[in-house]
């Protein structure tokens, strides 16, 4: 039997594996749910701005059988927070969330600061992998970006922000390659402390929101422009796109990360026959690890591997009041051994 870490890798490099890994990356696609916090007694929402708290947390995520991976950080406000914008740090109940954004308009992005690593949150979450790294495990390490979109949007308002892209162009892609940059630094930091692989999730960046010719423009190139950077360092990548893609599958063809990763709305089966040999994460419907059963989930997991998912994950983040026996139906269904072999 493959150990996890091993088996995502052999999934990164092509190669043939006993059944498709089953893991949940963190970051906007967050795991930590109330019943998990509750049980291992981890105070929420303290664990977000403490890293031993957050290590704790992402290792009981493995060790209770929910996922096959450690993912950190729980939230995709960090980047936001740390460009000026306020956040609401949340409950054990409800996620952080922005609710104060530092600019009015792309054209005031020359008065946001460059992403500070030694304090805050950021901090955080590189002592935090490091932590994972030290402790020796067979576990892959999944480091998580907001993406371009994603935090762009979370540091202005968003309808103000898409009606600029067009607007204020210029200025807009000053704004948007300098918060890429910044997130590129965030990844290395990331990468240095030990994370395996890097998922950028912008679930703000869709082709239903900004449409084929703003989805290319922004949403693919300043993604391809971290993920060229991250590969350089023999890291593999994650990319996360909410929405709708039957507008924009050539599109987002283009996206050069190792893994595609898509919400419920998507059928699997569709992308595998747009998007050919890519490799594919998802997508079983969060809503039914929310407000469903067990074996609905079994049924969800097996259609996704049928369909054409390389990797197993949930569509999207977790409901905080998901059961932890619906999520670890996922696991253990594949487990069984009676699921199909992935290459």
């Amino acid at each position: 039997m493959l150990l996890p870490k091993e088996r995502l890798n052999k999934v990164f490099s092509g190669e043939k594996v006993d059944r498709p890994p089953c893991i949940c990356p963190g970051g906007m696609m967050n795991m930590v749910t109330t019943e998990l916090i509750e049980k291992v007694g981890i105070q929420f929402p303290e664990a977000h701005s403490n890293a031993e708290m957050m290590t704790d947390l992402a290792t009981a995520v493995y060790e209770e059988g929910c996922f096959e991976n450690y993912g950190v950080p729980f939230c995709m406000t960090i980047e936001a927070e740390n460009f000026g914008a306020k956040v609401d740090m949340g409950t054990k109940m409800y996620e952080p969330h922005v609710v104060e954004y530092a600019i009015d308009s792309v054209k005031e992005w020359k008065e946001i600061s460059e992403i500070n690593y030694e304090e805050g949150r950021a901090k955080v979450v590189i002592d935090a992998i490091k932590l994972l790294k030290s402790r020796g495990s067979d576990v892959p390490i999944i480091g998580n970006l907001t993406g371009p979109i994603s935090t762009a949007s979370s540091i202005m308002e968003p309808s103000t922000f898409y009606k600029e892209l067009r607007k204020n162009n210029k200025e807009a892609h000053e704004f948007v390659d300098f918060v890429t940059d910044q997130l590129i630094a965030f990844a290395k930091k990331q990468i240095e402390a030990g994370a395996d692989i890097i998922a950028i999730s912008d679930p703000s960046g869709t082709g239903e929101i900004l449409g084929p010719k703003l989805f290319e423009e922004f949403a693919v190139k300043y993604i391809n422009k971290i993920i060229d950077s991250v590969q350089k360092e023999n890291i593999g990548t994650i990319v996360h796109i909410c929405g709708q893609m039957k507008r924009v599958y050539s599109e987002v063809n283009k996206i050069k990360s190792d893994v595609l990763s898509f919400d419920s709305i998507v059928n699997m089966s569709d992308a595998r026959k747009n998007l050919g040999d890519r490799l594919l994460m998802g997508n079983v419907s969060t809503y039914t690890i929310e407000f469903g059963e067990p074996k609905k989930i079994a049924e969800l997991t097996q259609k996704c591997v049928k369909d054409g998912a390389n990797i197993i994950s949930p569509a999207c983040g977790l409901g905080m009041k998901s059961p932890l026996e619906n999520i670890k139906t996922m696991v253990e269904y594949l487990s069984k051994g009676d699921s199909v072999t992935n290459a």
